[in-house]
């Protein structure tokens, strides 16, 4: 049996979850409603305030689907509750970000500056205190992750210098540069 799949989840007060025709789960919460279809081989049950997923059988792939489908499910359940977010720190002489509502301006050091729009859902907030910090905030996990992606792949953190954009705490290797050495012919 599936370690995470035959954990039940609980839904804490506020919450609620519907099971839909076609297999579709909706999770309703305080912050808003997600709602999910799971894969046919996966059976989902809701009753007194939690939710049981089961597989059909012991296959490789029922195995993985069942720690899937309960792990998305799970995270919709918190997503509801209390919103998922995505710190990010920009690096770099120069560099800086403004941030308001689901845009953000960014100056990379490139000819013009880079104006991205969230989809619906996310909001981009920018620290008060520190201005290179800002955050992606939202009730889908895998939204604020994406979106946490794009906005860093435009000037991912090199390895000479550390300059560009990066999750906040994550360790960037850094690289030796060239160094100037005596040439000893003769």
């Amino acid at each position: 049996m599936s370690r995470i799949g035959k954990l039940p989840i609980e839904l804490k007060a506020g919450i609620t979850a519907e099971l839909r025709g076609d297999n579709e789960v909706v999770v309703k919460g305080p912050k808003g409603e997600l709602k999910t279809k799971i894969h046919p081989k996966i059976k989902v049950t809701i009753a007194d305030g939690k939710i049981l997923t089961e597989r059909q059988s012991d296959s490789k792939e029922d195995k993985s689907l069942h720690g899937l489908s309960r792990t998305l499910i799970a995270n919709m359940a918190q997503g509801v509750e209390k919103e998922f977010e995505k710190k990010l720190e920009i690096q770099g002489v120069g560099y800086k970000a403004n941030a308001s509502g689901r845009k953000v301006t960014l100056n990379l050091g490139f000819s013009h500056p880079i104006e991205y729009t969230a989809p619906e859902g996310i909001t981009i907030e920018q620290s008060k205190d520190k201005k290179n910090i800002f955050t992606v905030i939202g009730i889908n996990k895998q939204t604020v992750g994406e979106v946490a992606a794009k906005i860093r792949s435009y000037r991912p953190p090199e390895p000479y210098k550390g300059k560009g954009i990066r999750y906040v705490g994550e360790y960037v290797a850094r690289k030796a540069g060239k160094t100037a050495a005596s040439s000893s012919e003769g």
